[in-house]
């Protein structure tokens, strides 16, 4: 982590920027907070790379398949940009931690425990990409994050994004030389068997500090090492015995003999709880020790004055209440993480002759206060306190509302909420569409986890054009935890019929019921400005 330099923007996408966590061939990598005080990992596009044709699509499209990975060992893409405007960019959830690329530059390979361990972890995390139908394609000992209490595997399809063959020129190669499988060295469209092949990779990386096709200390130019990959047996010196056999499996030439990410899974055994913890070096929990606080004293110096607007935006935020710090591991758990709670598009992009580029109005559904970030499961999220002016009858509705068999909505939550927020009047009507009211309502009905409970509609009226921006939503029932209840959005349309944009999909929906008539919700980033503030029953 480094300072800011003296070129770099004070804030993107109403994101406050507190420092620089590095660049790559997509761009730079800032560390941003929310106004609420969350942390966010903020990758900026570079410039040619967003005036490529067809990349905003391909961008938006490998973005939203990010997202439908929801684990324990991967992190959620929180916002990004509206087409049209830049730079382009990316906010995810960000993890206090080294990469293995920086903890074995630094330190040397990791000891055979933590070697093991960290093989469960990954094929795990590997397991749970596959069950959505993903492949990462770009696996790499940059891309996993050696957090406290778990590993995490990141940038799910972005290199993609960004050199896909099939969207920029025949035979390009995707992924990072030294990982990736021989398929992908040869310019083909990799498929599942390529992660395995590239964990493998990293596996012995880990253990031995070195790729699988390099020699201790030894360079090769590309065209050389893309050779060994395709044609050459891997160096496994170094890897511990018992995980020999089954990395000399994963990193076969024929992707159809590699095993599979559940046989691979099968065979190394489940990491039990706070394996990962007792495994890893002291120094390793120590360095993620010293991160956080150096995180934290980011994160309370960049605090804005109290009655300052927030993120950014024209219409005027709250001040965000005080930050309060947790452990990046977050708790276990399947879906969603509960690590950050998740900003969700509640508008919808819009294009119109009026508007120089398509733009999207959003809010997060969640309890304000102190949030978590890294890792966890967004089906566990974390429990709110009442606020201090809820009355008793407050805290009876909260305790109702916690109370019931676990997987059914309680009786309490059952009805219609709405709230009405300002919209954004003085928006520019460029980079974001100046709306009026912004109209939230949320109908929910009994029923049990796995099952469609309700739907949620949203009105906000662009003022120039007067055309409805909003979206309509079927909502499942995702998880309870005490007073806060986590729906996923499984269809989404224009509100209005008619209208000539797609509404994002798969939205997560995390409520909060501070009393028997509100369910509180807050709003992240300048594309959520505008929303309402909270929602109340509707008799």
């Amino acid at each position: 982590m480094e300072s800011l330099r003296p070129g770099d923007l004070p804030e993107i996408g109403g994101y406050r920027l507190l420092a620089r966590l590095g660049e790559g061939g997509m761009g730079e990598v800032f560390l941003a907070r929310t106004p609420s005080g969350r942390p966010l990992a903020l990758k900026t596009v570079h410039r040619e790379l967003s005036l490529e044709p067809d990349f905003a699509e391909r961008f938006a499209r490998e973005i939203r398949t990010n997202d439908r990975v929801r684990s324990p060992w991967t992190v959620s893409v929180v916002d990004f940009s509206p087409p049209g405007v830049l730079p382009q960019w990316l906010a995810t959830e960000y993890v206090a931690a080294p990469s293995l690329g920086d903890w074995v530059r630094g330190y040397g390979p990791l000891p055979e425990p933590a070697v093991w361990c960290l093989a469960r972890e990954l094929s795990a995390a590997l397991v749970s990409v596959r069950a959505v139908g993903v492949v990462h394609r770009d696996i790499k000992p940059a891309n996993v994050l050696l957090g406290p209490e778990r590993p995490f595997l990141i940038d799910f399809g972005i290199a993609r994004a960004v050199r896909d063959p099939r969207h920029t020129q025949t035979g390009a190669v995707i992924g990072t030389p030294g990982f990736l499988a021989p398929e992908q060295a040869t310019g083909a469209v990799a498929q599942a068997p390529a992660d395995v092949f590239s964990l493998g990779a990293v596996l012995v990386y880990a253990a031995t500090g070195r790729s699988p096709f390099l020699r201790g200390g030894e360079e090769l130019s590309l065209p050389a090492l893309l050779y060994r990959i395709v044609h050459d047996e891997p160096e496994l010196d170094g890897v511990p015995r018992s995980l020999l056999a089954l990395l000399g499996e994963c990193l076969a030439k024929d992707p159809a003999a590699r095993p599979t990410a559940e046989e691979v899974r099968a065979r190394l055994g489940a990491a039990a709880e706070g394996d990962w913890g007792a495994a890893v070096p002291q120094a390793l929990v120590a360095e993620a020790g010293r991160r956080q606080t150096e995180l934290r004293g980011l994160l309370s110096a960049s605090h804005p004055p109290a009655g300052a607007p927030a993120g950014g935006g024209t219409a005027p935020v709250p001040p965000p209440p005080p930050f309060a710090p947790v452990p990046p591991g977050g708790d276990t758990g399947t879906g969603a993480r509960s690590g950050a709670r998740r900003r969700l598009v509640i508008g919808a992009a819009a294009g119109a002759a009026a508007l120089a580029a398509a733009v999207t109005l959003g809010i997060v559904l969640s309890k304000g206060g102190g949030d978590r970030h890294g890792g966890g499961s967004a089906a566990s999220p974390p429990p709110s306190a009442s606020s201090p002016a809820a009355s008793s009858s407050s805290s009876s509705s909260a305790s109702t509302a916690g109370s019931s068999a676990a997987g059914a909505l309680p009786q309490a939550w059952v009805g219609t909420w709405s709230g009405v927020g300002p919209g954004t009047p003085n928006a520019d009507g460029i980079t974001r569409a100046k709306t009026g009211e912004f109209t939230v309502t949320v109908t929910l009905n009994a029923g049990t986890a796995g099952e469609i409970v309700g739907k949620q509609v949203s009105t906000v009226k662009e003022v120039r054009s007067g055309r409805n921006l909003g979206c309509t939503e079927a909502l499942k029932l995702q998880q309870i935890k005490g007073s806060t209840v986590v729906f996923a959005a499984v269809t989404s349309h224009p509100t209005d019929r008619e209208a000539s944009f797609d509404c994002p999909q798969g939205n997560l929906y995390v409520l909060t019921m501070e009393s028997a008539d509100r369910l509180t919700l807050e709003s992240e980033g300048a594309q959520s400005a505008g929303a309402p503030a909270a929602l109340a029953r509707k008799p």
